[in-house]
């Protein structure tokens, strides 16, 4: 009989040998700079993590941002923030591009700085000094300026909210030539300057009479500048009677605080509203976003308003994809997963933990396949029953309570291969930053990658994808025709899912997504 220990070796000398240590100082891989920064861009935060620090996760970025080609730099800016929906990490990369020959900056610029806040972002990101200067420099002043000048009326005085720079701050700086008599008031307004009140904006009018004369109908400007006076419960009303689906969504606890919910039968207008198909549609809402304002949703809010999210959550399920065959989705559960989805942020650290996430992922994933397995890990798979017929929020509680341990990231694919499973799919949700499983010998691979090709022994078109949550520049598994990385908690992830199914086995096809964006 042939000696198993030493056939052992040479299939395990067939897996891509680890060329790198995670933050555990396991075995790992390295991903090329595109993959870095692909990932990173997406799940980036700039908060501190379990395993990372703010300045870190900054360093490494720059890094990353000039050892990729201008081109690929841009347009991964703009996917980060049209696909990922990420606001800090493409104003940082479009920094870092200002500082670069060519004109993929001036092309970016339009696709990243679409409001306000962004603009205001970018300027403080440019005098901050993180990219090597504390100016803005001859083209980044010249593209804040048209966009000051070009602004509609209502998208200046919503750029006005919010400090550090302030909007006043940033005119002042760029000094924008008004484009009419109306513009020139409201440029002095704002910055405190002698301006011609009759000249002033409609938007900015109806704002001072109401200051003046509170009994008048609220004014159509963002609520933000409204909280500083004595408004009462039928304002409130008003205002929550002309907020947009996601405005709402994201001010229940102020209303509560207000008094909306008291006023009689207002509670349930707005839980119609809130589960209402259409306007969930309109609001292009993903489960993550319910899945928010769920978990932060106080006391105070009634029970029919909670209910009315849940409902939401089933709607917006529809970006979940249905995948034919044998599905396995494995959520880490491990102690390093009770730290925050975006990091530890002085006075507003979200109350989503990573584990929420990823219980999230998985609990929507069985919803939309009844079939799939849930395999929740940490030392070890730990086994739960869960109904396919309960609500998402409900299955995403379960799994998120169970928690604790160490990380062990082979430990499903172990399963797996000793039960001898039918597999198409497997999907982890992870920090990536497993260690129970460390092997000896960095030439060996990483255990989730021999647990992998046995697995792929056993299901020969089984494909994996995994989901990285947390910032990182190391994965479990490399990258191949059958393995997929992708940084990111947002909702984009589970399009990443549906697509590796159609991605015809390209281990770079996050970056080609990339490459494929036309500036």
């Amino acid at each position: 009989m042939a000696n198993k220990s030493v056939f052992a070796t040479i299939a395990g000398k067939l897996l891509p040998p680890a060329d790198a240590r995670n933050h555990e100082g396991a075995q790992a891989y390295r991903p090329s700079p595109e993959q870095a920064l692909a990932q990173l861009a997406a799940t980036g935060t700039f908060n501190a993590t379990f395993y990372a620090e703010p300045r870190e996760q900054l360093d490494e970025m720059l890094k990353l941002a000039w050892q990729v080609e201008p081109g690929f730099l841009a347009r991964t800016a703009v996917h980060a923030f049209e696909q990922g929906f990420m606001k800090d990490m493409p104003i940082l990369l479009l920094a870092v591009l200002s500082c670069m020959q060519g004109d993929e900056f001036n092309r970016a610029f339009g696709r990243i700085v679409r409001n306000g806040k962004m603009l205001r972002n970018f300027v403080q990101v440019m005098r901050s000094g993180a990219t090597g200067r504390k100016s803005l420099g001859t083209r980044p002043k010249r593209l804040v300026q048209a966009w000051l000048e070009h602004a509609a009326d209502f998208e200046i005085m919503r750029a006005a909210v919010g400090n550090d720079p302030s909007l006043a701050d940033v005119i002042k700086m760029v000094h924008p030539k008004p484009k009419s008599a109306s513009h020139e008031a409201l440029y002095g307004y704002l910055i405190g300057k002698p301006h011609d009140v009759a000249a002033l904006p409609e938007v900015v009018k109806s704002f001072e009479a109401f200051k003046r004369d509170p009994s008048l109908p609220v004014p159509a400007v963002p609520f933000q500048m409204l909280t500083s006076m004595s408004l009462t419960p039928a304002h409130w009303v008003q205002v929550a009677q002309t907020a947009g689906w996601q405005m709402l969504r994201q001010n229940l606890n102020t209303f509560a605080r207000n008094g909306v919910f008291k006023v009689e039968g207002f509670a349930e207008k707005l839980a119609a509203r809130l589960r209402n198909p259409e306007e969930i549609r309109r609001a292009r809402v993903f489960p993550y976003q319910l899945m928010v304002a769920f978990t932060m949703a106080d006391a105070e809010v009634p029970g029919v308003v909670k209910d009315a999210l849940q409902d939401a959550m089933e709607i917006a399920l529809g970006n979940v994809p249905q995948v034919d065959g044998n599905v396995v989705v494995c959520p880490d559960v491990s102690g390093s997963m009770s730290s925050p989805a975006t990091g530890y942020r002085k006075d507003a650290t979200s109350v989503v933990r990573c584990i929420d996430v990823a219980a999230l992922v998985a609990a929507a994933m069985l919803r939309r396949n009844p079939t799939a397995r849930v395999l929740p890990f940490e030392n070890d798979v730990v086994d739960i029953h869960l109904n396919a017929r309960d609500t998402v929020m409900t299955n995403a509680a379960k799994l998120a309570a169970i928690g604790g341990g160490g990380t062990n990231c082979s430990a499903p694919l172990a399963r797996l291969v000793r039960e001898k499973a039918k597999v198409d799919l497997v999907v982890f949700v992870s920090d990536n930053q497993s260690w129970v499983d460390a092997t000896a010998h960095a030439h060996q691979g990483t255990a989730t990658m021999q647990e992998w090709r046995k697995l792929k022994a056993l299901n020969s078109e089984a494909k994996l994808v995994c989901v990285d949550i947390q910032p990182s520049t190391t994965t479990q598994a490399k990258p191949q025709v059958d393995i997929l990385n992708v940084g990111g908690f947002s909702d984009r992830v589970f399009d990443v899912v549906g697509t590796m199914l159609t991605s015809n086995g390209d281990p770079d096809h996050w970056v080609r997504t990339i490459e494929a964006v036309e500036l």
